[in-house]
């Protein structure tokens, strides 16, 4: 009896083993297998799957042949920053004339390529309920937050309605002197650090400075010291994530107590702690009503909403407490903010200050515009701001051509018809928005060069495709703090533009990478010249 009980636990321990190792074969070899199929019967191909790394390989072998040195001062920097895609692009668009939608594999993941601007409209707005957003890494989740970055369905849409008035034009204009403010003083660092009237700064560095300065004050309001302190934590975090977002991602090796997890989980644990103790105080000091004349910002926003929805709650009034806002919600919320609001702006102000580096032409009419409106030391008014037409040409441009974010990924969740495709369930859609913002097809043959002139009729008519225009993405999960982004940096390059003229540094290679979002590899040092008042007359 106990030989027949051994041999029934060995067979059933043999069967588990076999189903399990059949389910590891399915996922790696025979799924990727039918995918390529069913992608082939529809004439999409792409580079072949390889057993578990599917193309990872050739991706790394292309990017680092791509980054390993600077290239010429061109604006093509397609085949630098996304070259996976403008390689298979070539290939595939030449073998099947198939345009620039084909199949690439992140380990055993199918990723579709999609740079058609109708697909990209059905993606986003059409039918986008039957797609969600990627998962981030791990650890760029831990940093970027369980915010609206990340959050989906009815959580997610209670979150961006409450969040929504802190990124209103009329509250962000309330704004504007405080921003002004750290503007100035940045700038007169600059000219005291130029003793001859000319200095060299590597400006993506003092950007981040200044942008963390706007967004903890957006974010925090009257606790901008408190929020400084818990930003400059995060911004350790960014360092460790930066770093793991370079590196291939193993399953379950974030759970390890390795040294870089193990700071990362004290650096969360720290963040966490800090927030709670801000929300807490500010929790205690709610005034009955907001002053109109003040900024709403977004923990006083948030809150706000938490203290109204605990109450309805207590009083048994109708409430949802699956999305009802708890302390953990504002943490992340504040995380999500932080993340987002810092890197983008500040990306847009260091590309938009090499662009007009590199083309004094352009430089020299945004300045003509910019004394004309504001004068040659005031800080713009709300007003000034708004009527700066040449400068938020200059800025769309930059957005077209260096973009923060280069790719976005969405992931189908029911089988779906995409355009002429049936898309299986979880297949990964990669928009490059790069590639987009890059096509000679919707652009014209300058779309390469920097030419602000193409948004003199604004951005609707600025390509040959409304969807051409994508930098904050579309539909309803477009970035919340895209006006914050374009008013601080329309605010900033108005005052540089009053008190200096610039030109990139001898020292300067040109060489945008992507570490997350698009940065410059060896960063962006800038020749400033102090502009006197004749030059200002003149």
């Amino acid at each position: 009896m106990e030989e027949l009980l051994y041999w029934f636990w060995l067979v059933l321990m043999f069967l588990l083993v076999l189903v399990f190792l059949l389910k590891v074969v399915d996922l790696l070899w025979w799924r990727p297998r039918r995918i390529e199929e069913h992608f082939s019967k529809q004439g999409i191909k792409g580079p072949p799957y390889r057993f578990f790394i599917g193309n990872v390989k050739e991706l790394v072998g292309l990017m680092l042949k791509a980054s390993s040195q600077p290239m010429p001062l061109s604006h093509n920097i397609l085949p630098r920053v996304l070259s996976f895609y403008h390689h298979w692009k070539k290939i595939y668009e030449e073998w099947l004339n198939a345009g620039a939608t084909f199949l690439v594999w992140f380990g055993p993941t199918a990723r579709i390529t999609v740079s058609d601007p109708d697909l990209i409209r059905e993606i986003f707005t059409l039918k986008s309920e039957f797609y969600e957003k990627n998962e981030s890494h791990p650890l760029v989740r831990q940093l970027e937050g369980d915010g609206l970055l990340s959050l989906k369905g009815e959580k997610w849409a209670h979150h961006r309605k409450i969040i929504t008035p802190t990124f209103h034009m009329e509250n962000l204009k309330l704004l504007l002197p405080v921003m002004g403010k750290s503007v100035v003083e940045m700038l007169d660092k600059w000219s005291a650090m130029s003793a001859s009237g000319e200095v060299e700064i590597e400006v993506s560095d003092w950007f981040q400075t200044l942008t963390e300065d706007v967004i903890t004050r957006t974010a925090f309001g009257s606790s901008y010291e408190d929020g400084k302190a818990i930003f400059r934590l995060q911004a350790k975090q960014m360092v460790i994530a930066a770093e793991a977002f370079q590196k291939v991602l193993i399953p379950g090796y974030r759970f390890l107590p390795t040294k870089t997890n193990v700071s990362s989980w004290k650096l969360d644990k720290q963040i966490k702690k800090s927030l709670i103790k801000l929300i807490d105080r500010r929790k205690e000091n709610l005034c009955s009503e907001m002053s109109d004349g003040c900024p709403k910002d977004l923990l006083e926003l948030m809150t706000r909403a938490r203290a109204k929805e605990t109450n309805q709650i207590r009083s048994d009034s109708p409430s949802s407490p699956s999305s009802a806002i708890t302390v953990n919600d504002i943490v992340e919320e504040c995380k999500s903010f932080f993340f987002a609001g810092k890197q983008t702006t500040s990306n847009l102000l260091t590309w938009t200050t090499v662009l007009l580096a590199m083309h004094p032409q352009w430089q020299d009419l945004a300045r003509e515009e910019v004394l004309s409106v504001c004068g040659a030391r005031d800080i713009p008014t709300r007003d000034d701001v708004a009527k700066l037409k040449g400068l938020s040409m200059i800025l769309n441009e930059s957005l077209r051509l260096y973009p923060p974010a280069i790719a976005t990924i969405r992931r189908a969740k029911a089988d779906v018809e995409l355009g002429e495709y049936k898309v299986p369930r979880g297949t990964e859609l990669l928009i490059p928005i790069l590639a987009v913002h890059h096509d000679p097809g919707l652009w014209g043959h300058d779309a390469t060069e920097f030419n602000p002139a193409r948004f003199s009729e604004g951005v609707a008519h600025a390509a040959k495709h409304p969807m051409a225009f994508i930098p904050f993405g579309l539909g309803a999960r477009r970035c919340i703090g895209q006006n914050l982004a374009i008013l601080q940096a329309k605010l900033t390059m108005a005052i540089i533009l009053q008190r200096f003229s610039f030109q990139l540094a001898p020292s300067y290679k040109h060489a945008p990478t992507v570490l997350m979002l698009l940065y410059p590899q060896y960063g962006a040092p800038i020749t400033f010249r102090c502009l006197s008042s004749q030059d200002h007359g003149s």
